[in-house]
């Protein structure tokens, strides 16, 4: 395989493990770069959901990598095929970085499927499953800029024996030395790039071995699998990702799966974590919520991504409306639970608050509309409420990561941890 044009370029290592600098000479043409840590652009078939591309361009600072994912690509293999040219320009994607992934962050998908030749991916007709002749011939459909290898990724629940997790590590190497092969005698697969999958459950030797083998191998950067939330208590991920990352190299990035609360994305970055997928506000979205959690670390509103003075107050009034739920170790939550740092626009207390969701949000939805009206139209059930909460929620989001790019850069990380924590201690 031809050496890897993506490059990694750090700034700063702060803490000993945090991590901040530029992914460089992404896509096929080198042309974009990418803010670490930073996240994806999580889509659904290459659309934000709820978002037209036009709306979505209303929005600054967006990613410059979108995340595709097989679990909904698969079942329209043949239309896709016959196109030829690829899914960017099947969804009329434009001046964008596709990454294709396995599946979808936002969606849960059962287990149990997986044998030694094969994964199983869910898409809205059922399960598709993948042999690697199969998967490397979506990837030549899809032409993404890069991808991350086929994994057996079901190693993720508490309980899982040591035989099994065992498995699915030497069953994922497997599948990755199939794909680098595959991959270096496709020319359509050429300037490609190949993520390698570590696996390994919360097993600490087996996540090391994991790491430590697939490190061996001509990939340009690495998926951290397995460690999603609801999967495993924050400290015991901490540790296995600060494991694993000593065995992978330190120019090469590290993107970890399933992991979008800005609490645990703290505490991975801390652990080493560059990349993360950015599906939280869509499930933030989809509950009818909107993040409203504080991330400044300046008393000057302009800076930390302009992190708006107004939800100082938030911690008190959720508390006092009885809408704050402590999601920490203690209880380790699934995915479609409200989490502390959002507020339920549906709850009749909102129908008469007329002010913007976060006071000094500068998005479309805060500067035109109240919380009353997100609340009338959530309540009589109108497509226009989770357009607006979904551009409120991607904005609040990516101001989040800036404002933690800002906290490495000036040695403020403790005073951004103390500020997002006291969300969940309020």
């Amino acid at each position: 395989m031809a050496g890897c044009r993506m490059k990694l370029e750090l700034s700063r290592v702060v803490q000993g493990s945090g991590r901040l600098g530029v992914l460089k000479d992404l896509g096929k043409t080198g042309q974009h770069s990418l803010e670490v840590p930073g996240c994806l652009l999580h889509t659904h078939l290459g659309t934000v959901p709820h978002l037209t591309r036009d709306t979505l361009q209303t929005l600054s600072n967006l990613p410059a990598v979108t995340q595709v994912t097989l679990s909904n690509i698969a079942e329209h293999q043949e239309v896709l095929e016959e196109f030829k040219d690829g899914f960017r320009r099947f969804a009329g994607l434009h001046n964008t970085v596709l990454y294709c992934s396995l599946h979808d962050p936002a969606t849960p998908c059962p287990t149990g499927y997986t044998t030694n030749k094969t994964v199983s991916v869910w898409g809205s007709g059922g399960r598709i499953e993948l042999t690697v002749a199969r998967f490397m011939a979506l990837q030549k459909t899809v032409q993404p800029d890069w991808y991350q290898s086929m994994a057996d990724g079901e190693t993720w629940q508490s309980g899982t024996s040591r035989k099994r997790v065992r498995k699915s590590v030497d069953r994922t190497l497997a599948h990755l030395d199939e794909c680098l092969l595959a991959h270096q005698n496709s020319q359509e697969l050429e300037g490609v790039e190949v993520f390698g999958v570590v696996e390994g459950g919360d097993i600490l030797e087996e996540r090391v071995r994991s790491g430590r083998e697939t490190a061996k191998r001509p990939v340009a950067g690495f998926c951290l699998d397995g460690l999603q939330t609801g999967s495993m208590h924050q400290a015991l991920r901490t540790q296995l990702i600060a494991a694993v990352t000593e065995e992978l190299p330190e120019d090469k990035p590290r993107l970890l799966q399933g992991v979008g609360r800005p609490d645990e994305v703290l505490a991975c970055v801390e652990a080493g974590v560059d990349l993360f997928e950015g599906f939280f506000p869509s499930q933030v979205t989809e509950r009818g919520c909107a993040l409203c959690f504080g991330f400044g670390i300046s008393s000057d509103p302009e800076l930390a991504g302009r992190a708006p003075p107004a939800v100082l107050e938030l911690a008190e009034e959720k508390e006092a409306s009885g809408e704050t739920q402590h999601n920490g170790d203690s209880n380790p939550a699934d995915q479609s639970r409200m989490t502390s740092f959002e507020i339920d626009l549906k709850d009749k207390r909102y129908k008469d608050d007329f002010r913007p969701l976060v006071e000094g949000c500068g998005c479309y939805c805060c500067v035109n509309h109240q919380r009353a009206y997100l609340h009338h139209l959530l309540v009589t059930n109108e497509l226009l409420a989770r357009v607006l909460l979904m551009i409120h929620n991607t904005a609040h989001y990516q101001a989040f990561f800036r404002a933690l790019r800002e906290a490495l850069a000036n040695d403020k990380l403790d005073v951004l941890k103390r500020r997002v924590l006291k969300e969940m201690t309020d």
